[in-house]
C-alpha cells in the first residue's frame, strides 16, 4: 500500500506541498482571507467581472426563471433556453459556425481530444501546453508528441513523420504560466499543410486579447473559418462566471453532442450561471475600457519592474511571472509579500518546470495603478533574483 503520509512529508520537504486559502470575499482584488484584507495578484478575472453587479443581478434573476440546478444533462432534460442562447452568442462572439457548453475546460478538452483521436493516432503538443490537454492525449490513447516551446520548425518535423495517421494539433493560445502567445497562424499553416486538426486551448485569451476580446484569432486577424480549427474557451477567467465551450464546425460540434462523454455523462452547468453569462458576454464586447484599462496596467507594471531589475519573463498579457528558479526561493517570496498584505502565488514543479518556480503574478482590469505601484514598491524591497534550482 502507497505511503500516502510518506509522500506528504517528502513534498514538504522539497518546498512542494500545497495548501487552499479560504476566501471570505467576492472575488475582486481587495480579499478578505482569515480575518486579513489582502491585495492579490493572483485571480484569473482578468476584467473584474466576477463581482460585477449587472452579472450578479443576471445570475440571481437566472435563478428565479430557471431556478438552482439543471436536474440533468443536455441530453435528458438539463438543456435550458439560457443554454441555447449562450451558445448562439458565443459562436458569434467567436466567429464560428457552433458552440457547445461543458461543464468546465478541463471536460471540455478531455471531450474533444478522445472523441476524435484513438489509440491509431497522433497528436501534437507545445511542451508547456495546460495539463489537461496532456491528459486529454493520454486518454484519448493516441500517440503523444511533445515539441518544445514554440518550436515551429520541430512541429514541422514530427508532423512530417507522421502523414498516414489521423493528427491533431493542440496548443494553448495564452500560456497559463509564462503569459506569451502561440503563434496562431503559423499552426494553422501546418495544420492546413499535414491534413491536421488544430486546437486552440485560448482559456486566457477569450475576452482579454484581440480588439473585442475575441482571443487569438482576433489578435493575429485570422479570419478563415477552416473545418479542421477548433476553439476552446472557459466562462470562469475573463467571463468571471464558471463553465467551459468549445467552438468550431457545425459538424465538430453535432460530433461533440453524439460521442464526447465528458458532455453527454454530466449534468449540465446551471441554467442561472449560464444567464448570467449572457451578461458578462455583453459587457466583454461593449465595455473595451475594461481591455485598455488592462492593456495600460500591463505597460505601467513592466516599465516599473525594468526599471528595477525583476526577473520578469516576455508576455504582453495579464500573465506576468517572475521566475526565481527554486521553490523555496519562489515561496519565501510569496511568504514574504504575504506579510506586506500582498496575495502573489508561488507556482512550483509540477506545473512549471524544475528550476522555474515562480511567483504568477496576474493583473485585472480591476486593478488601480496605486495598487500597481504597492506591489513593484513590495517586490523592489525583496531584493529578487533568479536562484538556482
Amino acid at each position: 500500500m502507497r505511503d500516502l503520509a510518506g509522500t506528504l512529508a517528502e513534498r514538504r520537504r522539497q518546498h512542494l506541498y500545497r495548501q487552499r486559502r479560504i476566501i471570505d470575499s467576492p472575488q475582486e482584488p481587495r480579499l478578505l482571507s482569515d480575518g486579513r484584507k489582502l491585495l492579490s495578484f493572483c485571480s484569473n478575472d482578468y476584467l473584474g467581472l466576477a463581482n460585477h453587479p449587472e452579472v450578479i443581478a443576471s445570475l440571481q434573476y437566472g435563478a428565479t426563471l430557471y431556478g438552482v440546478g439543471s436536474g440533468a444533462s443536455h441530453l435528458i432534460n438539463g438543456h435550458s433556453r439560457a443554454h441555447h442562447d449562450l451558445e448562439l452568442a458565443l459562436a458569434r462572439f467567436c466567429g464560428l459556425p457552433r458552440a457547445l457548453l461543458f461543464s468546465t475546460g478541463y471536460m471540455a478538452n478531455l471531450g474533444v481530444i478522445t472523441t476524435l483521436l484513438d489509440r491509431h493516432d497522433v497528436v501534437f503538443q507545445d511542451r508547456l501546453n495546460h495539463a489537461s490537454l496532456i491528459d486529454a492525449a493520454r486518454l484519448s490513447g493516441a500517440r503523444l508528441r511533445r515539441y518544445p516551446h514554440l518550436d515551429q520548425a520541430t512541429l514541422a518535423r514530427l508532423s512530417a513523420e507522421s502523414s498516414n495517421a489521423e493528427t491533431l494539433i493542440a496548443s494553448d493560445g495564452v500560456f497559463s504560466m509564462d503569459g506569451d502567445i502561440a503563434d496562431v497562424p503559423e499552426l494553422l499553416r501546418l495544420a492546413v499543410s499535414s491534413d491536421s486538426w488544430l486546437m486552440i486551448d485560448d482559456a486566457h485569451g477569450f475576452g482579454v486579447i484581440g480588439e473585442h476580446g475575441r482571443g487569438t484569432r482576433e489578435h493575429f486577424g485570422i479570419r478563415d473559418n477552416d473545418a479542421r480549427l477548433i476553439m476552446v474557451g472557459t466562462l470562469g477567467k475573463a467571463f468571471g462566471t464558471s463553465g467551459a465551450f468549445v467552438a468550431g464546425s457545425e459538424a465538430l460540434i453535432e460530433t461533440l453532442i453524439q460521442e464526447a462523454r465528458t458532455y453527454i455523462y454530466t449534468t449540465a452547468l446551471p441554467p442561472a450561471v449560464a444567464h448570467a453569462t449572457l451578461t458578462s458576454l455583453r459587457l466583454v464586447e461593449q465595455e473595451d475600457w475594461r481591455r485598455a484599462h488592462l492593456n495600460s496596467l500591463i505597460r505601467y507594471f513592466r516599465d516599473a519592474a525594468r526599471h528595477y531589475g525583476l526577473p520578469l519573463m516576455t508576455s504582453v498579457t495579464p500573465i506576468q511571472p517572475l521566475v526565481l528558479g527554486n521553490s523555496e526561493a519562489a515561496l519565501q517570496a510569496s511568504d514574504a509579500l504575504l506579510d506586506q498584505g500582498i496575495l502573489v502565488s508561488a507556482i512550483r514543479p509540477p506545473t512549471v518546470p524544475q528550476g522555474q518556480a515562480r511567483l504568477r503574478i496576474t493583473l485585472s482590469a480591476a486593478h488601480h495603478i496605486t495598487d500597481v505601484d504597492r506591489l513593484v514598491d513590495a517586490l523592489a524591497g525583496l531584493g529578487l533574483q533568479r536562484a538556482e534550482a
